[in-house]
This record gives C-alpha cells, structure tokens and sequence, in this order.
C-alpha cells in the first residue's frame, strides 16, 4: 500500500507510472518533470554560511589534493567539517526529543509531501519578533481549506532577502553570545495547532522554528516530542505557491545524529 501512495505522489507531479497490484508493482517508468518548475530552496555551504553563534566552529573545507596527478590526470578532494545546525538544514524529532528519530532513521514518506506555505512577512517586517499565531492559521484555512496531514508547513517570513548578513538576519552578530537575537518564528499554540493537523515538518527561512528571543525553545519541544521534523534557514520561499507544490528534503544520513545539512528541491507545477 505504501508503494500505491508513492505512486500517487508521482501522479500528482506529473510522472508516469506502472502499477500491477497492491503487492508487486513495477518500477516507475517514463519519468516527467516537463510540467514542474524545479527549485532550490537550500543555501550552499561556504565562509559565509550562517549558524546559530553559539557554534564551536563553522563550516571547514580543507583541500586534500587539487590538480595533475602523477599519473597525469586531473584530481581534486577535499575534508569538510560543519556543525549539524547551520545553513539550511533539518531538526531531526532527536534533536529536542529523547525518543524522537535519529536522522537516519526518518521516514522517507516525511520528507517528500506537499508544500503548504503561510507568508507573514508583512507582519514581520513591521515586527522583527513577530510570532504566527492561530489567527494566522485560520485566516490561511479560510482561504485555502484545511491544511492537510502529512504536508510541510513553510512560514515565509521574508527573512531569505537578509541572508548571509548576521546582523540583518539573526539581529545580532556577538560570537558565542544567542541572547540578543531577534527574528520571526512561528508561535507555541500555532505550532500546537499544526501539530494536531498532523504535518510531517515546519520549515521556516529564519534560523530557527523558535522566535529569536526564545530561552526555552518551545516550539521546537512541542514539535520534536511530536516526532514532526524541523527545517530552518530554507531558501527562497517566495518561489513556492501557498498550495500545489511539492517537496522533497534529503539531509545528510547520519547515524544518531539530531540533524544536519539537507537539500531541499521545490516541485512547482508549471504556469
């Protein structure tokens, strides 16, 4: 049955696929992505990417070898080091969960679903610590219906534009020092509500599912205790509709780990 869903998912993005019964199905044939509008949503690592300040150390890419081998060919690798938690990346459920999923072992069926997106970024511009409250929500529901189990929530906050500037876009840049951070997030009731909805994660392009002046992380417990993902730092949110899109975030496959980089592709139906 899991593999009929999956196969409805293809179907709904356009694909073609072959299908012989409930328990044995051929592969999927004749992929199409002529009608979708592929986007990346995920930031490249580099010296400029941000994290959260009070990381031990940022992302490191030391070359092992770069140019014309002995055996007179070109090769080039490389060493790289990072926090789990900066850039774009995922929150696995372990991450503020003692029983919540480790990274590796996520379900698939949670990180491709539908792409719900809520923009608040005029109330966040007028804001900085602005919150989406259940009003929010609701307001959204009114217009665009219930939003469904099993989708990603994206609150569009209009923070991407300040990207990669720390003062702009965490409200403050002292090293070492995450108490005087000010940016949007989403907010502990609206979190709650979603959470009853059943989404399978909450992305947000701000630094984190919490408000920057958070101390207790609440939302992040509610919707980690939940087993629902988080993604932060998600990249040009402005290029997915409020309904009809489709994601797909792929983080790195670390055993045990509480999250780490992920890249995140936005499948937007054409036109």
């Amino acid at each position: 049955m899991k593999w009929i869903t999956s196969s409805l998912v293809l179907l709904s993005l356009g694909c073609t696929v072959s299908v012989s019964d409930e328990r044995a199905a051929e592969p999927a044939a004749g992929l199409s992505f002529a009608d979708l509008e592929l986007v990346d949503l995920s930031w490249s690592y580099g010296e400029d990417t941000l994290f959260w300040p009070t990381a031990m150390q940022k992302f490191d890419l030391k070359e092992v070898a770069y140019g014309i081998s002995k055996g007179g060919y070109f090769y080039s690798a490389y060493d790289f080091c990072a926090p789990e938690h900066g850039g774009t990346h995922l929150d696995a459920p372990r991450h503020f969960s003692e029983n919540g999923w480790t990274s590796e072992a996520i379900p698939l069926d949670r990180l491709l679903t539908p792409a719900v997106v809520l923009d608040i970024s005029a109330e966040a511009s007028a804001d900085r610590d602005y919150r989406l409250a259940v009003g929010d929500v609701e307001a959204w529901e009114a217009e665009h219906g219930e939003i469904p189990a099993g989708s990603t929530v994206y609150l569009r906050t209009g923070w991407g534009e300040r990207w990669p500037d720390a003062m702009r876009y965490l409200g403050d840049d002292t090293v070492g020092d995450a108490t005087k951070l000010h940016f949007p997030s989403y907010g502990e009731a609206a979190a709650r509500l979603l959470v009853e909805r059943g989404v399978a994660a909450l992305g947000i392009d701000t630094a984190s599912i919490d408000y920057g002046p958070s101390e207790d992380f609440i939302v992040h417990q509610v919707v980690n205790g939940a087993n629902v993902i988080g993604l932060e730092n998600v990249a040009k949110l402005e290029r997915l509709p409020p309904t009809g899109a489709w994601t797909v975030a792929l983080p790195m496959k670390t055993d045990n780990g509480s999250g780490g980089p992920v890249r995140i592709l936005g499948l937007v139906p054409a036109g």
